[in-house]
Parts: structure tokens; sequence; C-alpha cells
């Protein structure tokens, strides 16, 4: 990390260097993930208090610290740390939106793929006349659930008693998902 000073700058001992070197090797290592960054320290003083401001940009933010005391290692320590608090709240907070959740993920991979009728040529779609189908009856299924919450595996357990399709609510989640047997002897899961 690079750093700049900008005011009269006080000596210090070489305790102080070498904390106010591992301070700033700290924030550096919290933030130069992409690319080398570089630190500003800007030094003041007002009467008889030292001021130090840290200015620092991370992911198109600028954080900047501020701190105050009566010698300038101090203000410089305060500065960098809270540079460093922000810094941390920064990163959570850019890893939160940016991250996919892992929910939105396992939908998209159970849920099953959409099966499109092939396409028919122009005049033939023409010529033919919609066949009139039967209204198809409705039954009322029987409640043989239990009622109790199930995760997928008991909810499979459940249906392998020759039942084609399964009504039940998630214990993990609390929502109403549905197990149904295709044709083909496999088992699709839609949550609701």
């Amino acid at each position: 990390m690079k750093i700049t000073f900008t005011g009269k700058q006080d000596k210090l001992n070489p305790s102080q260097e070498r904390k106010l070197a591992l301070a700033f090797a700290r924030l550096s290592k919290l933030l130069e993930r992409r690319g080398e960054k570089g630190a500003q320290v800007i030094l003041s003083t007002q009467r008889h208090l030292q001021q130090a401001e840290v200015r620092v940009n991370f992911y198109d933010n600028t954080l900047v610290g501020a701190g105050g005391a009566a010698d300038q290692f101090t203000a410089i320590m305060d500065a960098v740390e809270k540079v460093e608090k922000q810094a941390i709240k920064t990163r959570s907070k850019w890893r939160e939106t940016k991250r996919a959740t892992p929910t939105r993920e396992a939908r998209s991979m159970r849920a099953a793929p959409l099966e499109l009728p092939e396409p028919q040529p122009a005049a033939k779609a023409k010529k033919e006349k919609p066949a009139k189908s039967k209204p198809t009856k409705v039954v009322k299924a029987g409640n043989k659930a239990t009622g109790k919450p199930m995760t997928v595996e008991e909810a499979l357990l459940v249906m392998e008693d020759d039942r084609d399709y399964l009504v039940y609510r998630d214990s993990g989640t609390d929502k109403v998902n549905v197990l149904i047997r295709r044709r083909d002897g496999k088992v699709d899961l839609v949550e609701a």
C-alpha cells in the first residue's frame, strides 16, 4: 500500500513506526484484493489538538477516517481503525449484493425442463381443424397425509406406496411442495 503524508509530520519513535506499519499492513491486506491501493494521510494541528485524516478508495467508495488526539501517533491510529471498520462493512455489503443465494440455484436445478411441441408447417396448421376434446373429469383426492412437515427424502418414502403424486409441506422452508411421478419413473419436485 502506498501511503502519502500531507502536512507537518512529527518524528515518531521506532516502536510507534512499527505499530503504524502493522496497522497499515492490516488495512492493506483487507483492501488490496483488486490491485494495489493508495492511502492519503492528512495531518493538521488545531491549537493543542493533533488531527489526522486517512482517505482510501475501495470498490468505488472513498473511505474516510478522522482522528484527533493530543499526539499525532494516536490520532493516526484512530483514523486507521475507523477506515478499517468502514472497509469491513463495505466489503460485507458488496459480498451480500454480488453473491447468488443458494436457494435460487437449487430451484433452477430442480425445475423440470419444459418440453415444447414440435412446430408444424403453416400450411398444415391452416387445413387442420382443432379437435373437440371432452372435458376432463376432476376427482377429489383423499387426505392421506399426516400434515406434519417433512423433508424430500421422507416424502419420497411415503410416495413409494404406489402413489403418482404427493403434496407436502417442506420442513426446511415451510413451503408447500409437490412430488409428481412421471411416466418414465422419475420424480419431479414442484416448489410453491
